[in-house]
């Protein structure tokens, strides 16, 4: 018998979280529009102050609890990373752009070989 996955159903106070955030980022550019003859002041006043708001309901909601999770152990994780040093970055900065010239004069010379193959001898136009 296959397994079936039991999925949890977002509470409707979660999901009212949610479209309470989004309501309140449309009304704070709506009001950022109508509020044009305010100044720019209000304006964004406004704006910022609904983005912040909408911003505080995300977090309280589910998905912004696990939106904060994720953050924070990928926070972690960088901090994990061995970076390299600035030789390191250099060395491996001068081994790619060897790489590429090595490349494009390999590219340059078999589209040189082919022209010649095709154009001088098999087609024989001279140029």
């Amino acid at each position: 018998m296959a397994t079936s996955q039991v999925e949890t159903v977002t509470a409707g106070a979660d999901k009212a979280k949610l479209f309470a955030a989004v309501a309140i980022v449309l009304a704070s550019i709506a009001g950022f529009y109508l509020l044009g003859k305010q100044g720019p002041l209000i304006q964004w006043g406004v704006l910022l102050l609904g983005l912040v708001l909408a911003v505080a309901v995300f977090l309280v909601s589910e998905h912004g609890r696990q939106f904060v999770g994720f953050a924070s152990d990928a926070w972690r994780e960088v901090k994990k990373v061995v970076w390299p040093t600035r030789k390191e970055t250099l060395q491996m900065t001068g081994y790619v752009f060897a790489f590429v010239v090595v490349m494009a004069l390999f590219l340059w010379f078999t589209d040189k070989t082919l022209e010649w193959v095709l154009y001088d001898l098999i087609l024989g136009w001279r140029k």
